[in-house]
């Protein structure tokens, strides 16, 4: 078992309406079962959306929030405004997004982003990841895989790595269930969160900070599905989400 990965080099400063799978292409060779890895700080500016606070007026409940959080009334508006439920209002926004995906602040970013601006996720990451994905196979003619990244804090340990938030072309999770382990036991619960696994080893490269690399390449996995995938596969129904459920008993609570 052996995969490479590496940074694609001189991407530029992206704008509205710039052609990602274009860019990607000009500056390096895609084959058959590549995974591309991007950034969504990019994804985002490339579909404009990019915002500003102002004319953004605040609610009771956003102002309510803002009471106990470092945030303004009208940066919690935002947030809510995006996110189908607020699990954690203080001292930080965990909020659960409309598209399932669950991050502090909604995802909103103001590093990385000029002037004044504030950056949002993608609002339908897997359909953007299939576009910029079939946008790459027919500028190649490869059959690849795409994952777009966000950077994601971990429940009970410090630090943030890179996480899926859409898929192209890989399904999320393996199931090893049905599986037999070394001593010949069946596997019951293992679910690999491959997606996550991929965007870690991605960050990797990426970085933080002026000098990072939103675009990585990973080659040799051979994960790319046929059929259709999508991240969603790896959120847990409310039903089977004891975190969630202990969240919003805290919170209900007062």
């Amino acid at each position: 078992m052996r995969f490479e990965a590496f940074a694609v080099e001189n991407i530029p400063l992206i704008k509205k309406g710039d052609d990602l799978a274009q860019i990607i292409c000009e500056r390096t060779d895609v084959l058959d079962g590549d995974v591309i890895i991007i950034a969504s700080t990019i994804v985002g500016k490339a579909e404009g959306r990019t915002f500003s606070l102002e004319g953004i007026v605040p609610g009771a409940e956003a102002v309510e929030f803002s009471k106990n959080t470092r945030f303004t009334p009208g940066f919690i508006q935002a947030v809510l405004e995006r996110s189908r439920e607020c699990l954690i209002s203080s001292p930080v926004l965990l909020v659960e997004m409309k598209n399932g995906h669950i991050c502090i602040n909604a995802g909103i970013d103001e590093s990385n982003v000029e002037g004044e601006m504030l950056l949002e996720l993608p609002a339908d990451p897997d359909a953007s990841a299939e576009y910029i994905g079939k946008r790459i196979e027919s500028y190649t003619g490869a059959q690849i895989s795409v994952i777009i990244t966000d950077t994601n804090g971990r429940a009970f340990k410090r630090g943030q790595t890179g996480v899926a938030v859409g898929v192209y072309r890989i399904h999320p999770l393996k199931d090893w269930r049905g599986q037999k382990d070394l001593f010949g036991k069946e596997l019951k619960i293992t679910e690999e969160a491959v997606a996550d696994e991929i965007a870690g080893a991605a960050n990797l490269l990426m970085g933080e900070g002026n000098g990072g690399y939103p675009v990585v390449i990973i080659r040799g996995l051979r994960s790319r599905s046929k059929d259709n995938a999508s991240v969603t596969e790896m959120y847990r129904s409310d039903e089977e989400d004891l975190i969630k459920k202990s969240l919003r008993y805290l919170r209900d609570r007062g």
